[in-house]
Parts: structure tokens; C-alpha cells; sequence
């Protein structure tokens, strides 16, 4: 799909990450956004300013599973 970041509707790219208990924090996500912006930038061969990350923090009852929530599992 065409997308625009900051401006421009050259190649990009946007990650949505979301967990359960592992991307709650500041620094948790600091570390998860280093990592994924390594893999990013080498496989797609985009610059840094032009991938954007999205973390969401979930809780078990939010994610059904196998007909009931993850609360249960």
C-alpha cells in the first residue's frame, strides 16, 4: 500500500509489535527497537529514517486462544 512518512512517499516501512509482558517499558522497548531497526534497515535495505515502530502492550485477557484468553492458559 502507498504510505507517507515524514513528508515523503519513498520506500518505507512501519513494524507493529505487540506482546504480552515484554514491551511495557521504556527501556524494554529501547532494546526491542535497536534490534528490530538492525534486521530492518539489512533486509529491506531502507535508511533508519524511514522505518517507524509501533509497540503495544497487551494483557492476557486480550488475546483469545484455543476458545477462551490467555488469562487461562
Amino acid at each position: 500500500l502507498p504510505m507517507v512518512l515524514s513528508g515523503s512517499a519513498e520506500p518505507c516501512a512501519q513494524l507493529v509489535v505487540s506482546s504480552i509482558g515484554v514491551v511495557g517499558t521504556a527501556e524494554q522497548n529501547q532494546r526491542h527497537s535497536a534490534r528490530f531497526f538492525d534486521v530492518l534497515t539489512a533486509q529491506l535495505g531502507l535508511g533508519p529514517e524511514r522505518i517507524v515502530i509501533r509497540f503495544y502492550p497487551l494483557e492476557p485477557w486480550q488475546i483469545g486462544k484455543n476458545r477462551t484468553v490467555m488469562t487461562f492458559l
